[in-house]
């Protein structure tokens, strides 16, 4: 489901095979697993950086809906797994970039835009907050996410209040993304570059982490609010 690779000091983290990347449990405990092993080394090689990216034309088309089916322990186990691997996400000691290689709908955006960076292939794919057209309310950190990440209010509006399906090219003018490349492959050559280019600062990881969970400390609140409502019932 998920490989990891290191090229020089940086940390390649694929969502494999041709599928949408659905978000179930299999798939986050595996991405999670590969982050452990990311910390873990990072302590040796302090100075990395991390890449997101995934094969085929899907980044992550979010919930895998089907397996949750009807069930809500399901449903609530499958949102708790994405919410532990956002917040470690935030406290990665390390920069972090997402390669968008594909569409990215809902939850897959929502990864997406865990990362510090994000950069597209222009060629394919959009960004996609799909909750408004399946009849399912937004969380409350997904808009504490999309709040810090995109300074617009029109441009959140536009996102979760029309649903809109957003190119990269678009994404790039509305301050969404970094970056569009031409290509997937050119996508991730980009993010390599990006990422020996922040490794350079050398900066001190733990540093780094807190800098960033103070930055998305509304995002880490609100899922320990989820968490803390979870554990009294």
């Amino acid at each position: 489901m998920c490989t990891l690779e290191k090229r020089g000091k940086i940390f390649i983290l694929t969502l494999t095979g041709a599928g949408e990347h659905r978000l179930n449990p299999m798939l986050l405990d595996e991405v999670q697993s590969a982050l452990r092993r990311v910390r873990d080394e990072s302590i040796s090689s302090p100075s990395s950086a991390l890449i997101t990216t995934a094969q085929g034309k899907f980044f992550s088309n979010g919930y895998d809906l089907d397996w949750a089916g009807s069930s809500p322990s399901r449903s609530q186990l499958m949102v708790s797994k994405l919410e532990s691997l956002v917040a470690n996400l935030i406290s990665l000691p390390m920069p972090t970039i997402a390669a968008v290689s594909g569409h990215a709908s809902a939850g897959g955006f929502i990864l997406a835009l865990s990362h510090d960076y994000i950069l597209m292939r222009k060629d394919r794919g959009f960004l996609y907050m799909s909750e408004l057209d399946i009849n399912l309310v937004n969380l409350a950190w997904f808009m504490a996410l999309i709040e810090c990440k995109i300074g617009s209010p029109m441009t959140r509006r536009h996102l979760v209040l029309t649903a809109a399906k957003v190119t990269a090219k678009e994404a790039v003018e509305k301050g969404i993304i970094d970056s569009a490349q031409d290509s997937a492959e050119e996508t991730v050559k980009a993010a390599l570059r990006l990422g020996e280019e922040l490794e350079r600062g050398e900066w001190n990881g733990h540093v780094y982490a807190q800098i960033r969970m103070n930055l998305l400390s509304g995002v880490l609140d609100e899922i320990a609010k989820r968490r803390s409502s979870r554990s009294r019932m």
